[in-house]
């Protein structure tokens, strides 16, 4: 079992696991990032997750951290960061737009160059969302098929 995965089993954050290990969180996205981790790291959380040590042990030395997953675990884990990550894009856009006003109103009220970040940055967003939401799913996975048939000249 990998930590992603045994964290999210539970239901946990990193920072709670971070708290209940007394890792950092950066510690803790570097684990699940697939990179090695020191005997204390180990044994800090082989004991919070109540796993044998050699497990998780075992999993550190592994040069690839997905191997232990399912085909539908790790799509389901990328689609889930890729929604984090329209999110994050969305939170930004709301929290700088704002600011961008201000300044506008505040630096050059006499014209409003505003609308043009804002235009900008918002078909960026409503783009990203489109995608990660699959409403119009012009690259999808037939597409990618037929581009690696194509590349190979023969069928899947």
């Amino acid at each position: 079992m990998i930590v992603r995965k045994l964290r999210l089993q539970r239901g946990w954050s990193q920072e709670q696991l971070a708290e209940m290990t007394g890792l950092s969180v950066r510690t803790i996205q570097r684990i699940e990032r697939g990179q090695n981790a020191g005997l204390e790291s180990i044994n800090a959380l082989a004991a919070v997750f109540e796993v044998d040590l050699n497990e998780l042990q075992q999993e550190s030395d592994m040069p690839n951290e997905k191997a232990n997953m399912t085909y539908e675990e790790m799509d389901a884990i990328e689609h889930v960061r890729d929604i984090k990550g329209f999110y994050m894009h969305l939170i930004s856009y709301v929290i700088v737009v704002p600011i961008l006003i201000a300044a506008n109103i505040y630096l050059s009220p006499e014209y409003m160059w505003f609308w043009w970040a804002a235009l900008g940055w918002g078909v960026g967003v409503i783009s990203h969302g489109l995608s990660v939401f699959e409403v119009f799913n012009l690259f999808g996975t037939d597409w990618e098929k037929r581009q690696v048939e194509k590349r190979l000249g023969r069928r899947l």
